[in-house]
């Protein structure tokens, strides 16, 4: 997972970046939409264009959506996917109530100019089936024939999930659980140790203590200004911000995230203890 610089916004280095930190053009100069957009050959009475969403880092194929200009416009321009429902009939954001968004990296459109390939960095799953991708489900030929290809019925087959549950539907609630948290720590490390000049996580290393902790400050007020706004999607993400760099302020100190978990351990008490104390938390 590349993308711990994604678990925080870390649009940061992707498209439509500029604006976090103040700057009025994203990274891949693409704001505002030129005329590549105009090229594009947008179909039907809804006026879409296919468009297939991948993970930028182990280019595993997410889900297919349709885009509409405006879409695609909007996609550009906040770094995060944007989508026409042709069901609900309007503009829908992935992750908007989920909180599963996609950071998008990088746009590409194929040579008839009818669909678009972006590329991006996954928080959580893109399935509402709680997968990471949507194509899930492979398909098996009739097992006497497996890799032959030739004269097996359409009935043969035999359909196997391979995809991995990342959370439940009813909830969104992640099924890895705190293991996620310590995939993050590991990316953290990596970058750390290996940086590279487009990894947003080395720069904070790179600038430094005080950045570190300018940015845990910012991240936590977003969190007040979205709890008082009363935005669900919202207070999500800035969350995993708030989380993202705190956990880069704990490795920054070599803190471990199982020391943290041991505290919130030994703080826990067992409920029989709690009822002669009549403390509970």
């Amino acid at each position: 997972m590349d993308n711990v610089d994604n678990s925080a916004n870390n649009a940061g280095e992707g498209i439509g970046s500029g604006s976090r930190e103040g700057g009025e053009t994203d990274r891949a100069g693409c704001r505002p939409p030129g005329s590549w957009i105009d090229s594009l050959k947008f179909s039907g009475e809804d006026r879409l264009i296919p468009a297939i969403i991948q993970d930028a880092t182990s280019l595993k194929v997410l889900m297919l959506g349709y885009m509409n200009r405006e879409a695609l416009e909007k996609t550009i321009q906040t770094g995060r996917t944007w989508f026409w429902s042709r069901s609900r009939r309007r503009l829908w954001q992935k992750g908007e109530t989920s909180g599963h968004y996609q950071f998008v990296r990088e746009v590409f459109f194929d040579c008839d100019s009818d669909s678009l390939l972006v590329k991006v960095d996954q928080v959580g799953g893109a399935c509402h089936d709680g997968y990471d991708s949507c194509f899930y489900r492979r398909v098996v030929p009739g097992r006497a024939g497996v890799g032959a290809g030739v004269g097996t019925a359409a009935g043969d087959e035999d359909v196997e999930i391979t995809g991995q549950k990342v959370f439940e539907p009813a909830g969104g609630a992640p099924a890895a659980g705190i293991g996620i948290l310590k995939e993050i720590c590991n990316v953290i490390d990596e970058r750390r140790a290996n940086p590279t000049p487009d990894s947003y996580t080395a720069r904070l290393f790179q600038r430094g203590h005080d950045v570190i902790l300018k940015k845990i400050s910012e991240e936590a007020g977003e969190v007040i200004i979205a709890s008082k706004n009363k935005e669900i999607g919202q207070i999500v993400y800035e969350t995993a911000d708030l989380l993202f760099h705190t956990l880069v302020m704990l490795r920054f100190h070599g803190i471990e995230f199982d020391d943290v978990l041991r505290e919130l351990r030994r703080r826990r008490k067992p409920a029989s203890e709690e009822v002669r104390s009549g403390v509970s938390r």
